[in-house]
């Protein structure tokens, strides 16, 4: 196993094990099964654990793994504060008090704000006194390293990275996000700013290796290099020297292997002109389906009412490319879970944008596409919920 150094030059493993995606038994984890993937993981090297309180199960799950193998500190421990949950600092001790029962552990080595969206919704945390909790923890010992994950465009990402003195951070970043959501530009900046950047949905939930076009998974099939999906898009992010850990939500002994493997073999640097150009194949494959041919550069930006244009072209997209489940879910994430919202309907036509951008998109009629495909009564009934409950 190949490591990587977080900010403190401890030895972080180049491959994670994220934990959201445990089998299930029934409404539950199966924990027997998860065991023996998660131990393979362990001696193979990998020592990056990522849950969360709202992953169903998962918390206690991996509490009750590591507590039966007597092995919490062999791993990094890393665990998410669904702030958008609480109301006030009390209901954050409750809740961090619950996570640490169900992991059974007493500290926390990489706490996560989970989600965390914008400015607004940091001001908001500071305001019921985040900060001083979070200095209090450390000092503690209860938590290690303090960070937050993120889904929304590169922008408001770096203003959050400035917010305050993280110690890491968490994006999602594959090679169909290179220009959107914190992108490949925001992974630069955090590194620059050194942050280690733990990347999460290396593979978009497994999209871009089971929902892949017939035409890409062709392009496999054929490949004379007998290369897999997974293991190019793994390659793809362990080239990169500013990324920092690699999060795989592993359910079978055959990922565990192959993962680790590829993990162990691919060093920075180690993309060749062959696998860039096979990528570029898939990705051409892949964007067939597209209905805009937004490249996520962001010269459009910033929408004067706040339209998140280049994020809504890419969900809007993904429900042609991945599907509709997968396009409106991305889509309500990072519209409607901030305080000031960012959904396509907002825009009132001033055309601002259309005389910035280098495509010459008809930004103002493809928003208005986009805004009836994504925006259905389910996207309008949550996102009024989310504004009235405050779930920002």
């Amino acid at each position: 196993m190949q490591y990587r150094k977080d900010k403190k030059g401890n030895d972080i493993s180049a491959l994670g094990y994220g934990c959201m995606r445990f089998t299930r038994k029934g409404n539950a984890a199966d924990i027997d099964k998860a065991e023996k993937e998660v131990m393979a993981a362990i001696e193979a090297g990998v020592n990056y654990f990522d849950t969360a309180y709202v992953y169903a199960g998962n918390e206690a799950a991996v509490g009750e793994i590591l507590h039966r193998n007597k092995c919490r500190e062999k791993i990094y421990l890393a665990t998410k504060l669904p702030h958008y949950l609480i109301k006030s600092i009390d209901g954050v001790e409750k809740m961090f008090q619950e996570e640490l029962r169900r992991l059974q552990t007493d500290y926390i080595d990489y706490y996560l704000m989970h989600m965390l969206t914008d400015i607004p919704t940091w001001e908001k945390l500071k305001k019921i006194g985040m900060e001083q909790w979070i200095e209090n923890k450390l000092a503690s010992g209860q938590i290690r390293n303090i960070g937050f994950s993120y889904h929304g465009n590169s922008d408001m990402f770096k203003q959050l990275v400035d917010a305050y003195d993280w110690v890491f951070c968490q994006i999602q970043y594959n090679y169909m996000d290179e220009h959107s959501q914190a992108g490949v530009e925001g992974l630069r900046y955090a590194s620059k700013k050194g942050l280690p950047v733990i990347i999460m949905e290396p593979l978009r939930g497994g999209r871009l290796v089971n929902l892949l076009p017939e035409s890409a998974k062709e392009l496999f099939r054929q490949d004379e290099e007998g290369r897999t999906p997974a293991e190019l898009a793994l390659k793809w992010l362990y080239d990169q020297p500013e990324v920092t850990c690699v999060l795989s939500g592993m359910n079978s002994m055959e990922m565990v292997e192959q993962n680790v493997k590829t993990a162990s073999e691919s060093p920075v640097g180690c993309l060749t002109e062959s696998d860039r150009a096979l990528i570029e194949k898939v990705k051409a494959e892949i964007e067939k389906n597209v209905k805009v041919g937004c490249t996520g550069c962001g010269y459009c930006m910033p929408c004067p009412k706040g339209v998140d244009i280049p994020g809504t072209f890419r969900c809007y997209n993904a429900v042609y490319s991945e599907g509709k489940k997968s396009g409106r879910h991305d889509y309500l994430q990072c519209t409607a879970f901030r305080k000031d919202t960012s959904s396509a309907s907002q825009c009132v036509g001033c055309g601002k944008c259309e005389s910035h951008c280098p495509q010459h998109i008809a930004i103002r009629q493809e928003l208005k596409n986009a805004a009836a495909e994504l925006e259905d009564f389910r996207y309008k009934f949550m996102k009024k919920g989310i504004q009235l409950l405050k779930l920002w």
